[in-house]
């Protein structure tokens, strides 16, 4: 035991000599701002680089270099407690970002800084680059931090390399480590399972370490989203409080472990899961990491929400700021039971529904091993000549002639094991060679670490557009996760999860390259795989299978805090209890589309659709690009709203539910809008009425946008009027 005079003597030793080291050279400070925001690092040439701060940007720059001394702490005795990039075996006892293996077999690691360079990409894009080494191992860590000024967001990734004799092995490799200070800390996260995507749950961080990860391999989101918030002090509200928004841009098996230290700070460190994945680094190879992405507000969890929306919308998603397609699907309409000329009765609704496209999904292929249910012809695709005895072609040119655009199906990454694709290439299939199958789905995982793989699934989308050029949609599935994880092409099986993650995006790459603007939907059994790196490829991501209009009013209000509308895929389908109405106002908040066999609807139900297109058509701009404010939260009280205001605030459309069904429960307060400008004048008309229905709003009113956001507007919500959907323009 420690007496505490020799404690007190050990502490004052080490806090002088720090403060000798401090004084002894320049310190270096390094400020990454954006338009509300800053991180502030520290450096000192030889030293480690630290983190200083990270909240609202201050006005005087140099007043950073006072923050440090601001708080009263116990001692780090490390002194790598706020390391922007904390090394293991060394002087660390906290958990690291970073665990290497040199190629002698010693596992200790320091980082110290050498240099780093700020440059200006473009008016609204920086790009900062801190170079760290070892002074022992000819080991290096490049560190980069993109922000984007206008956006407040910062993507962070790390480069790996060294020039010792042998090969290394990197045991963990994070892409960020952000230490944040505050007197509490609240996380909240999610978890889901197919159906139930999306569940939040929010708790106080405690002392010790909380981990999200995911070790699915595929459909990495399943259980566990990549996304999640951290509010500092108190928990944050809508309007209120500070949050931090992170995400990992990264397909495969992630990590987040949030570490709240022994000084009651919060350390963040994100990047892929190091589960059996310990990557082995050869000489003057370098080892990226993918991105992690976060976003600051101190205006609560909707300033923060729409700065990343923002982002997403300019930077990230493919053709965010464009247009999409509202499509009917055949899925639910016939399942795996279609024939040409169903399919062809379909494409007459299509175009008498209104909306721009017709999607065939899952059935259409193999022939030796029929696709007539989940059980095979998975990986044989060619078309099935009993169903389609002319092909796909003669669907796309039945389509031409209607007005409307065709799309498909395919789930390229996935075999069933009774399929031709089995037969001849079981060395391309993801299974351990001396152990029983075990399926997700009746299916296996195609090893897409093997570069044939990789040609075999470009290829089956090649094939689709080299036969049919004008073939205009791809709904992309991914419905198996990765049991006995094994890859005969790779010697080393450590870098399998990876190589598979790398390989779906040279794929991606592969065909974005070819086939730039084509729209895809990224489906994995529902959001299995939502996340960043994934959107760069495909304009839209389908949020769950459960399309159940209740269900989805609370799915996409949590979707809604990281990704912009534009990219949810809502479709209209029979799940659920709720009339036609009802389900198509909950679908229009996103990229609108129908699964329902428009052939049975009843005349008024068909009508309704028709003329709620049209409203859709008029107000999909709003959705899609403006600012989006949620107002009345589902798990909070008896009414949903949600309100998209456009950019130039002259027109809006509020959404708006009945989600308790107990007696007397309604609206019975107004609701208060925001994001108008409060000098203009509006008016509000109801929309979406169902034929023969009339509305209880006074149309010929006028508000002005102060009293619309200081007092609010009733939108009548009540048993007989469950769903209330409010078009709000400016009065000239």
């Amino acid at each position: 035991m420690i007496k505490p005079q020799t404690y007190f003597k050990i502490s004052l030793l080490f806090t002088v000599t720090i403060l000798f080291a401090t004084a002894s050279y320049s310190q270096i400070i390094i400020p990454i701002e954006t338009a509300k925001n800053a991180l502030v690092l520290s450096a000192v040439k030889g030293q480690d680089v630290q983190t200083v701060y990270f909240g609202q940007k201050l006005a005087a720059s140099q007043e950073y270099a006072e923050i440090n001394a601001a708080y009263k702490q116990t001692n780090d005795y490390t002194g790598l407690l706020n390391s922007v990039y904390t090394p293991s075996g060394s002087r660390n006892l906290v958990e690291p970002a970073i665990s290497v293996t040199h190629a002698d077999g010693n596992k200790s690691l320091d980082l110290v800084y050498v240099q780093h360079r700020a440059e200006k990409l473009n008016e609204d894009v920086s790009l900062t680059t801190i170079e760290l080494k070892d002074p022992v191992y000819p080991f290096s860590v490049k560190l980069f931090y993109k922000s984007y000024y206008k956006e407040d967001v910062i993507e962070q990734w790390t480069e790996i390399k060294h020039t010792e004799k042998g090969s290394i092995t990197l045991d963990k490799f994070a892409s960020a480590n952000l230490h944040l200070k505050a007197q509490n800390y609240y996380l909240r996260q999610y978890h889901g399972d197919w159906a139930k995507e999306m569940q939040a749950e929010e708790s106080r961080i405690t002392h010790g370490i909380k981990t999200l990860d995911s070790k699915l391999g595929t459909r990495a989101n399943l259980f566990q989203p990549s996304v999640f918030m951290v509010s500092l002090n108190s928990p944050a509200t809508e309007n209120y409080g500070s949050v931090l928004y992170g995400a990992m841009e990264w397909s495969g098996n992630f990590r987040i472990d949030l570490e709240l230290d022994y000084q009651n700070n919060l350390r963040i460190i994100a990047g892929i899961n190091n589960y059996a994945s310990p990557y082995r680094l050869a000489p003057n190879q370098v080892f990226t990491t993918p991105k992690f992405l976060y976003t600051f507000s101190d205006q609560g969890k909707g300033a923060a929400s729409r700065k990343l929306q923002n982002w997403a919308r300019n930077y990230q998603l493919l053709d965010g700021k464009g247009e999409r397609l509202t499509l009917l699907n055949n899925w639910e309409a016939t399942y795996f039971d279609f024939t040409e000329q169903k399919l062809a009765g379909l494409l007459k609704d299509t175009k008498a529904l209104g909306v721009d496209l017709f999607l065939l999904d899952d059935g259409w292929f193999a022939n030796k091993y029929p696709r007539n249910d989940d059980h095979a012809g998975l990986g044989d695709w060619q078309e099935n000549k009993q169903k389609l005895p002319n092909g796909i072609g003669s669907l796309v040119k039945e389509a031409d002639k209607n007005g409307v655009k065709f799309g498909i199906w395919i789930e390229p990454e996935m075999v069933n094991p009774k399929s031709e694709l089995y037969e001849k290439h079981p060395d391309w299939v993801i299974k351990q060679p001396k152990r029983n199958e075990y399926y997700f789905r009746n299916q296996l995982v195609l090893d897409l670490s093997n570069p044939k793989v990789q040609d075999f699934v470009f290829g089956v989308v090649d094939d689709l557009f080299t036969k049919n050029p004008s073939l205009a949609y791809i709904k992309w599935d991914c419905n198996a996760v990765i049991y006995n994880a094994y890859s005969a092409h790779l010697k080393d099986q450590s870098a399998f999860y990876i190589e598979y993650v790398q390989g779906l995006y040279k794929v991606l790459e592969k065909i974005r390259a070819k086939y730039p603007k084509v729209p895809m939907m990224l489906c994995s059994g529902g959001g299995g795989r939502v996340d960043y790196a994934a959107l760069k490829y495909f304009t839209e991501f389908w949020p769950s299978d459960n399309t159940d209009p209740m269900e989805r009013i609370f799915m996409q209000w949590e979707y809604s805090y990281f990704y912009p509308a534009i990219a949810t895929s809502n479709h209209v389908t029979d799940w659920g209890k709720q009339p036609i109405k009802f389900r198509t106002d909950v679908a229009m908040m996103g990229k609108l589309g129908f699964d329902i066999v428009v052939s049975k609807l009843p005349e008024n139900e068909l009508r309704f659709c028709q003329d709620a297109i049209k409203n859709y058509n008029d107000l999909k701009q709003v959705i899609w690009h403006g600012n989006q404010y949620r107002l009345a939260n589902p798990t909070e009280g008896s009414v949903a709203s949600m309100l998209y205001v456009g950019t130039d605030q002259t027109s809006a459309v509020s959404f708006n539910y009945l989600v308790n069904n107990r007696y007397d429960e309604g609206s019975k307060f107004p609701i208060r809008m925001q994001g108008l400008n409060e000098t203009k004048k509006y008016k509000l008309t109801e929309i979406n009425l169902y034929p023969g229905t009339n509305s209880t709003i006074d149309s010929s009113k006028v508000y002005s946008g102060e009293f619309l956001m200081k007092i609010g507007f009733n939108p009548n919500v009540k048993a007989d009027r469950t769903s209330v959907v409010i078009k709000v323009e400016e009065a000239k």
